[in-house]
């Protein structure tokens, strides 16, 4: 079993890569190793997603390279997670006709796939209801108060990147559902961000202290700073997600992955029965 294949393993060969320098990658024989196990390990996702092997390989080298990949618990789920969205996007650009960058875009990719007129026996008038004709008016459905599929994502995406810098599964999960509940019923991220910044109750149950409290709601729901409203910092992780960033992007971002990193809830450690006077 090669050394790489732990997350430990392929920590210190990703450390030993970046000390070396950019041309370590080209260079290492390791390296080349690592790129030819990511094509076997991720051949099946690949072929689940109709794309080549090779392309999971590219995803996976794009992840490896990044500080983030480094620095988390367990460096190898941020790279599949990585690997699984890119191939997503890959298969869904295939379907649409489009580059992958617009199909990790919700308003894109929310559309069926590109169809040829050839693949039908019928007629295109026939076929579409979009050109039949008719004198009664449609009747126009009721609005919807569904929340869009791409926002379950989204907050599946930002649980897993606060759980890959250390967070424990539990509390991000929680935490990211209360925000999202409180963020449908408010309908600003602004107002969210400054009812759940006085929510004591929340950050009781979550077991948070005031610092980690705050840096999440602000990572999460971003700043409501007029002057970082248009940048990344002023979006926040949900809106990222939402507007087509990928994990791979977010973990790009050295100041996000550490502060995700250090708000992370530490453990208490037990008082031994010798330390009570």
């Amino acid at each position: 079993m090669t050394s790489f294949a732990t997350p430990e393993g392929l920590r210190s060969l990703l450390n030993r890569l970046d000390a070396a320098g950019p041309g370590a990658w080209s260079t290492d024989p390791e390296a080349e190793h690592l790129m030819r196990f990511t094509i076997d390990k991720y051949r099946a996702l690949a072929s689940k997603h109709h794309c080549e092997p090779e392309d999971s390989a590219a995803a996976a080298y794009e992840a490896l390279r990044t500080p983030a990949v480094r620095l988390a618990q367990d460096p190898w789920a941020v790279v599949t997670r990585a690997v699984q969205v890119t191939l997503i996007a890959e298969e869904r650009a295939n379907g649409l006709l489009c580059a992958p960058s617009q199909a990790r875009r919700t308003h894109i990719s929310r559309h069926h796939d590109a169809r040829r007129l050839s693949e039908y026996d019928a007629d295109l008038l026939e076929f579409h209801p979009a050109l039949w004709v008719s004198d009664v008016a449609p009747e126009q459905p009721a609005p919807s108060t569904d929340v869009p599929t791409g926002a379950f994502e989204a907050i599946d995406l930002a649980i897993a990147v606060f759980v890959a810098l250390g967070w424990p599964f539990n509390t991000a999960t929680c935490a990211m559902d209360y925000i999202a509940a409180r963020l449908v019923e408010c309908g600003s991220r602004a107002t969210t961000h400054a009812m759940l910044r006085r929510d004591h109750s929340a950050r009781a149950l979550l077991d948070l202290d005031r610092r980690a409290w705050a840096t999440l709601l602000r990572l999460t729901l971003g700043t409501p700073s007029p002057s970082l409203k248009s940048t990344s910092v002023g979006h926040g992780i949900l809106l990222q997600l939402l507007i087509g960033d990928s994990i791979v992007d977010l973990l790009a971002d050295d100041g996000l992955v550490l502060e995700i990193s250090n708000s992370a809830p530490r453990p208490v450690r037990a008082i031994e029965s010798d330390e009570v006077a």
